[in-house]
């Protein structure tokens, strides 16, 4: 069995965060299946991933330690740092942006197995001393959609992230390929979404909860199947654009969840597109510890520019560099 203690520092913690620094080389997505297979306790309870710890709180993983550490081969491959390192748009001391691909988790979780944003992020900074910050993305990204990702190198740069996204100064383009084309060609959609992971509990107490979401949109190419759009957003709701799109009738080409399957099909046939056609291709803010001014592009990759080449529509040129 092995045992750890909730120090007053890592009090507040969710519990999967707390153990991937206590065990920081296990793979994640070998604690997640830990915590998914129940051999993880607090106080001698189960608990989940997203459970906070308070200080005193005592975390055990059940079993033989040797044998609950041993993580599948394919888990403990060296992760794709190569590919990663070759991505990164912009580094300093505080700070790392990378052009994330398509079918790359930001973070680790439950069905999400092999290296994540976050593992090759920090095995290509010097690694932290154990219980001290961890290199973090300072915002998500959905897995199937590619693009710019900031990471913060340390605590002071994660607080200065969080107030600007939740501030909204944060500047964000997306592209993204859509079903047919939009009348107007440009427009804001302005629909209040449904809380992403309000509970069960809360939605039959209190109703469903809506909180604003605006979108604003523009064509930049459209043919006979699809439309080229940049897309802005004032809000950051979970999935927003996604969601967006799908309410005026234009869902994203290649959505899985949201999208229209039998499109999805025939646009893979017709013209190669295998992923979801959505890329965050440009962050503009204010540096969160020199207050410099950053802007970051990421081109529209191969992925989404060839099959939008087979479908009649030139992929936009890059519009901004890194300061």
């Amino acid at each position: 069995m092995i045992e750890r203690t909730v120090s007053e520092d890592a009090a507040g913690q969710r519990l999967d965060k707390f153990l991937r620094r206590v065990l920081p080389d296990v793979p994640a997505s070998h604690l997640y299946k830990l915590l998914r297979t129940r051999q993880v306790r607090v106080n001698g309870r189960r608990a989940r991933g997203e459970a906070l710890l308070a200080a005193g709180d005592v975390v055990r993983v059940r079993g033989d330690p040797d044998a609950l550490l041993r993580a599948p081969e394919a888990a403990r491959r060296p992760p794709p740092l190569d590919a990663f390192r070759a991505a990164i748009l912009y580094e300093d001391r505080d700070l790392l942006a990378c052009d994330k691909p398509a079918g790359l988790a930001v973070h680790p979780g439950s069905g999400i197995e092999g290296a994540t944003l976050v593992d090759l992020a920090r095995a290509h900074l010097p690694k932290a001393p154990e219980g001290e910050f961890q290199p973090s993305p300072g915002h998500r990204l959905d897995r199937d959609t590619s693009g710019v990702v900031l990471v913060a190198k340390n605590r002071r740069t994660m607080v200065g992230l969080a107030a600007a996204f939740e501030a909204g100064t944060v500047k964000k383009r997306y592209l993204a390929v859509v079903k047919g084309r939009l009348s107007p060609p440009s427009g804001t959609i302005d629909l209040p979404l449904a809380e992403h992971q309000q509970t069960r509990r809360s939605r039959e107490a209190l109703g469903v909860n809506l909180q604003p979401a605006i979108t604003h949109y523009r064509t930049l190419a459209a043919g006979p199947l699809v439309s080229l759009l940049e897309c802005r957003i004032e809000t950051g709701r979970t999935h927003q654009i996604r969601r967006h799109l799908q309410a005026v009738g234009h869902p994203v080409a290649g959505d899985r969840r949201y999208g229209d399957f039998p499109f999805n099909r025939r646009l893979r046939a017709e013209a190669g597109l295998a992923r979801m056609a959505l890329h965050a291709a440009e962050l503009e803010l204010r540096h969160p510890v020199t207050g410099h001014p950053v802007r970051l592009t990421a081109p529209l990759p191969e992925s989404l520019a060839g099959p939008l080449a087979r479908l009649g529509l030139a992929a936009p040129g890059p519009t901004a560099e890194a300061d």
